[in-house]
This record gives C-alpha cells, structure tokens and sequence, in this order.
C-alpha cells in the first residue's frame, strides 16, 4: 500500500475500550478535511479484524485494553504487511508498555493528553511514512527498558545486520541511535543533509525499516550501541 502523501485522505482506526474517548477523537479527527475514520475496536481482536477488512493507513491504538492489549495488536497487525502504521496511545512518556509496543512495531506513540493539533498532525506524520517519537526519546526508554528484554543472539544477530551495510551507512545508523538528527548527523559526518537523508534510506531500506525509531530500537536490540 502507498504512503498517504500531500491531498491524500488518511484513514483511521481508533482503537480504545473507552467508548468516550473514541468519540472524543473521532470528533477532533473528522473535524479535518484529509482524516476520515474508517472504524473503531474496543479491543485489540477488533483492531486487528478492523485492518484486515479495510487495511487503515495507521491504527490510534491504547495500549491497555482488555483481551488483547496494544501491543500483542501491534505485533499482528505488522505482522499482517498491509501497510498500516499504529500510533499507540499511553499515559506517560516512559512507560514500559510504550517500549514494548515500539519493539512490537508501532511507529510512535503519543500521550493522552495529548493536544488536537498534535494529534492531527502526529497521524499525518506517521501516515506519511515517518515516526513521532523522537529518536532521543525512544534512546530514553531503550536505556531504561532494554536490559528487560536480553537478546542472546545479539551478537550473530548484529554481524549478520551490519553485513548488509556499507561502512558510511553504518555510520548513519549508530548516529541515528545516539539520537541525532540529519542535520546534527552531517555535521558528525561533514557531509551535507541531503547526503544524509539519502543515506538515511538506504539503510532503512536494506535493513526492512520503516522509520528512524524502529533503527534505533533494532540498534538496541542487536547489541550494536549500549545504554549509556
């Protein structure tokens, strides 16, 4: 499925087991010419059939649901490969549940307070094929959180992913787990932003990506960088 780009309807599923709050959203999210939503789950069984019916460009998805929580619906629905992205919903900003729904495949997450701005345009961002999580805070919740989760296949695991790089896309990649941004990633490199941004790609590409803060956690996960 393409990304949603400029002029584009995104089509939302809003995933909560508060009845409230899902029409609160709804509201703030209809009240927007390029947001429609195509469905609502009061748990995460819902969430995942609701996908499979209409393939979503992202899921708004609470965590903490009963039956199956935000992040075993997170799991399945990347697992489906149609294309959409969950954008999960939490109370604080490091939270253990968020760690694990990033490493379940979410391409951000947002707290639920969160203002309607922000929200609009943090579904338009991960629509469009980026994260809303900023690589310095998903670092913040892997030094906090990753220790939980060992990976003892890490060091194959990190040789085996390095290998598809080239040396400069290597660099890029261990910039963007310190928390870098391009810019700050080209001046590291004394390269232009552009350069990077390109590179950038290439390395999500090769390594089956979707976005900075998945390279991050996969940077974590793969031994490849420590908590500091």
């Amino acid at each position: 499925m393409p990304l949603a780009g400029p002029g584009m309807t995104i089509r939302v599923v809003l995933a909560d087991d508060q009845a409230l709050l899902r029409k609160g959203f709804r509201m703030i999210l209809e009240a927007e010419e390029d947001l429609v939503v195509v469905g609502e789950a009061a748990d995460g069984h819902d969430a995942v059939r609701l996908v499979t019916l209409y393939a979503p460009d992202v899921v708004l998805m609470d965590i903490r649901m009963p039956e199956l929580d935000g992040i075993e619906a997170t799991r399945a629905i990347s697992a489906l490969d149609v294309g959409t992205r969950v954008l999960v919903l939490t109370t604080f900003d490091l939270d253990e549940y968020a760690f694990s729904a990033l490493r379940a495949g979410a391409s951000g997450f947002l707290l639920k307070d969160v203002p309607p701005n922000e929200l609009t345009q943090a579904i338009r961002t991960v629509a469009s094929g980026d994260a809303v999580v900023s690589p310095r805070i998903t670092r913040r919740l892997l030094e906090e959180y990753v220790d939980r989760f060992p990976d003892p296949d890490a060091g194959a695991q990190a040789e085996a992913v390095l290998a598809q790089l080239s040396d400069r896309e290597r660099e890029v990649l261990l910039a963007v787990a310190d928390g870098l941004s391009n810019a700050e990633i080209a001046e590291r490199l004394f390269v232009s932003e552009a350069t990077v941004k390109s590179h950038v790609g290439k390395m999500l590409s090769k390594l089956g990506l979707r976005d900075r803060v998945q390279a991050v956690v996969l940077a974590y996960q793969r031994g490849l960088v420590h908590p500091s």
